[in-house]
């Protein structure tokens, strides 16, 4: 009776197919433990061996790849204000307050236009190119 020699997946490649697939579980550990990342999301790990045999079909050369399919990171939700400055140029400033032209008391106690920029006299200061909004 001839025996059929039979692979093993552990030793494929001198152990490397097994070393890819331990780095990918070690990622996908690393997304599902993200906070940053849905929760429920599926994770997909994929092996693919190719192989492409010669003419004769007794060899083939393989190629084997392993990668993982990730659950995006969230969003980072904000919002911004427009306005012109002085020279009339456009300019951009995250929006701190959530509603626009609204004062808040910032972390030093000082009032803050809805920029975060301290407001003195009425008047936001800083070295922003944005100016207080009205």
């Amino acid at each position: 009776m001839n025996m059929k020699p039979k692979l093993n997946l552990n030793e494929l490649s001198g152990g490397a197919l097994v070393e890819k697939l331990d780095i990918e579980m070690r990622k996908l550990a690393e997304n599902v433990l993200d906070p940053n990342t849905p929760a429920e999301v599926a994770r997909t790990i994929t092996v693919t061996i190719k192989i492409k045999p010669n003419e004769q079909r007794q060899v083939g050369n393989a190629d084997i790849s392993v990668k993982s399919s990730l659950a995006p990171s969230k969003g980072i939700p904000t919002s911004f204000v427009f306005d012109y400055d002085k020279e009339g140029n456009a300019v951009v400033a995250e929006l701190v307050t959530g509603d626009r032209n609204q004062l808040i008391i910032n972390n030093d106690g000082d009032v803050a236009d809805d920029t975060g920029l301290k407001v003195v006299g009425g008047t936001s200061t800083g070295t922003t190119n944005t100016r207080g909004f009205r």
